[in-house]
């Protein structure tokens, strides 16, 4: 992921990407004007049964600080409205020195991300390590003059650019993350000797005091999860009849508020359990007096079991219960596979990886966020070297951790928004490159799988083909381009031919930025395996020795088509 410290003893603020404080060229320190520190020691009383520092409390100290960065942003009181993506690598034993860092990476329009470092620190050592990130959404609180409007995050930073990019796909997967639940439900596996879901229930009761509370009266979010991680790791204890240890949750959702004199009732109980892991369910709901009872929050917790030598234990299974038990029971199984595709695609290094990860529909979402990914970190790299320039294209190279990258840069008359249709559709590009044909699958309105083709790069040797994603965006806002990019995929549909040998992208792609009305800059990335690099000289992807003619024929077909209705396949309209 993008906060990884590359080794657990670097120092907290130089090694962290994730620091704020950079010298501008007069050599004056930025900071990042949301970004808001805390540290605390871990006292016994922050301690759980091992002598570890409790996830509630340190769930309570993250949305503290993440909650007072949003509100440096806002300039008014803010609300969380949802925490995603924690997985706890390390545990904080007492003695220890808790930092956090929070920062506001982008504002959309009536929310805002907040991403979130935990790093533990040992005084006696000066040795540090990372603990979790996290990042969690705030919506600011209505005021007497309606709604507030946020004001936009202006990145100083490449790595702030890089983040406040990244926000909007990270975003974009939490609006669909039901559809794709929906999507991945299968059938029920029943096992023998499995211990009934309703063993594992488990039923709670808190009065929201003074102490609960922060200014507006309403219940901090850090609490109410802090209760909820309690509720959750008595289910789980309830199943293996031993002491649990939280490893990940997918997301705290806020669905309302809760006040001063409510009672919260927070219900768990383990929906699945699987060979080294379970998931507890937990649901949040807030009364008061004689009212109904009003559905605050839920998440979904991942827990095992470690031995004495940290090694995770083999669990027992879960029979659900007969009706309402079955849903949760299979939206377990789903969740499983979301989180294995996340951390297969998303959080390993490429290198410890396949090139091509196989696609279907239920990992489509973490490819596609891969893949813009990947092509977004491209762009935010600033050490590009000019190596040639012909016909006002220019091409730059970058080598980099055994890794070749190409730049192609140049400018077209034509607005941005019908470049972007026209190179979007892959199944014209062969109108400019002939290497390029035939459309595979339309996967969704953003998403196509297509199949390139390039000859030999000897006479009578074999050509070589690819299995290409491309994932198209449109810009956010202004500080956003149009994006169109392509990586590798496997497809069982279309396994490599005997007349071609199967090739691999890490990542490709074009950005798009209007410089003005009638104006694009088009730049075109290429990260190139050392499989693919004796074929770059054959034009593969766009790249060669010839590289400023096939661009040249770009600009000719952008030009030629510039007030044509430029279209997407058909489902993408």
């Amino acid at each position: 992921m993008v906060y990884s410290m590359g080794g657990k003893n670097k120092r907290f603020l130089d090694a962290s990407r994730f620091s704020l404080e950079r010298f501008n060229e007069n050599d004056e320190v930025y900071r990042n004007p949301t970004e808001v520190k805390m540290s605390q020691i871990v006292l016994p009383c922050h301690a759980n049964h091992c002598g570890e520092l409790s996830v509630g409390q340190l769930l309570k100290w993250m949305d503290s600080t993440a909650c007072l960065s949003a509100e440096r942003h806002a300039g008014c009181s803010c609300i969380t409205a949802s925490v995603d993506d924690i997985h706890f690598e390390h545990t904080i034993g007492v003695g220890k020195v808790v930092n956090i860092i929070a920062k506001v990476n982008r504002a959309f329009t009536s929310s805002m991300e907040v991403g979130i470092l935990v790093n533990c620190e040992d005084l006696y050592t000066d040795r540090q390590w990372k603990v979790c990130h996290a990042f969690a959404t705030f919506v600011a609180r209505r005021t007497e003059a309606g709604k507030v409007q946020l004001k936009q995050v202006l990145p100083h930073t490449q790595m702030e650019q890089m983040e406040y990019s990244l926000a909007a796909e990270r975003r974009r997967m939490r609006l669909i993350h039901a559809e794709i639940i929906t999507d991945l439900l299968s059938k029920c596996q029943e096992y023998q000797d499995a211990v009934p879901a309703e063993r594992t229930r488990v039923e709670s009761v808190e009065l929201v005091l003074p102490p609960h509370a922060n200014h507006q009266v309403s219940t901090f979010g850090g609490q109410i999860m802090a209760w909820m991680e309690n509720v959750a790791t008595i289910a789980a204890s309830r199943l293996c009849h031993a002491h649990p240890t939280l490893r990940s949750i997918d997301m705290f959702h806020f669905r309302g508020p809760s006040h001063i004199g409510d009672r919260l009732v927070l219900k768990a109980i383990v929906n699945n359990s699987f060979k080294h892991s379970m998931e507890v369910g937990v649901c949040a709901e807030a009364y008061k007096g004689g009212e109904p009872l009003r559905h605050i929050n839920s998440a979904f917790m991942t827990f095992e079991v470690l031995d004495s030598d940290r090694k995770a234990c083999t669990l027992p299974r879960i029979r659900p219960e007969p009706v309402d038990g079955k849903r949760r029971y299979l939206e377990a199984v789903a969740r499983k596979k979301i989180r294995l595709d996340r951390k297969y695609i998303i959080s390993c290094k490429q290198t410890e990886v396949p090139v091509s990860v196989p696609w279907d529909p239920s990992n489509q979402m973490y490819l596609s966020y891969n893949n813009v990914s990947a092509l977004k970190l491209m762009d935010a790299r600033n050490n590009w070297v000019l190596t040639f320039e012909k016909n006002k294209v220019r091409l730059y190279t970058l080598e980099e951790n055994h890794m070749l990258c190409f730049k192609v840069e140049m400018h077209v008359s034509v607005p941005a928004e019908q470049t972007f249709h026209l190179l979007s559709d892959l199944s014209r590009r062969k109108e400019w490159d002939r290497h390029y044909e035939l459309v595979i699958n339309q996967a969704d309105e953003d998403d196509t799988l297509y199949r390139v083709v390039t000859p030999s790069v000897t006479k009578g040797g074999k050509g070589q083909d690819f299995i290409l994603l491309a994932s198209r965006r449109k810009p956010c806002d202004a500080r956003d381009p149009y994006l169109i990019a392509l990586r590798s995929v496997t497809l069982p549909t279309h396994p490599p031919t005997e007349n071609s040998t199967r090739g691999e992208v890490l990542s490709a792609g074009f950005t798009i930025w209007e410089e003005s009305s009638t104006v694009t800059k088009i730049t075109y990335y290429n990260q190139a395996t050392p499989g693919v690099l004796p074929y770059i000289s054959t034009d593969i992807a766009g790249l060669s020795s010839s590289f400023s003619s096939t661009f040249s024929a770009c600009s000719h077909f952008l030009e030629a088509n510039k007030d044509s209705l430029a279209a997407l396949p058909h489902s993408a309209q």
